[in-house]
């Protein structure tokens, strides 16, 4: 057994602060997200996964003061799931092949779910 830290399962760290930020009433500053998470975590840590989610267009920013305070643009879980489907659209393959593979793994009942969906949108 080591004594090394236990690691974080990739993106927990993101969906941490997103949940920080998802509860929040106000955009929050990095010490904010820090103090709420109350973790032995770095400023500066908490301050990089800001600015990467800020990268990916998950949160949004504005000036405080020599920093910036940070609120998220996506509202839910649902949300982000969204808009990570929506990035791999756009990554400049083929979308037809990309949607007709996503579409023929669904099961049964998300197909009709999606098929009512869409005549719901037209």
């Amino acid at each position: 057994m080591s004594d090394s830290p236990v690691r974080r399962p990739a993106g927990g760290l993101e969906a941490q602060v997103l949940a920080v930020l998802w509860a929040a009433s106000r955009p929050l500053t990095p010490q904010d997200v820090q103090a709420a998470l109350g973790d032995e975590l770095a400023r500066t840590t908490v301050t990089t996964i800001l600015a990467r989610l800020h990268d990916k267009g998950t949160v949004g920013r504005t000036r405080v003061g020599r920093g910036f305070a940070y609120a998220p643009t996506v509202q839910d879980q649902a949300g982000l799931a969204a808009r990570r489907m929506r990035t791999e659209l756009d990554r400049g393959q083929d979308r037809s092949t990309v949607l007709a593979r996503f579409v023929s793994d669904l099961s049964a009942e998300d197909e009709q779910l999606l098929r009512d969906l869409l005549g719901e949108a037209t």
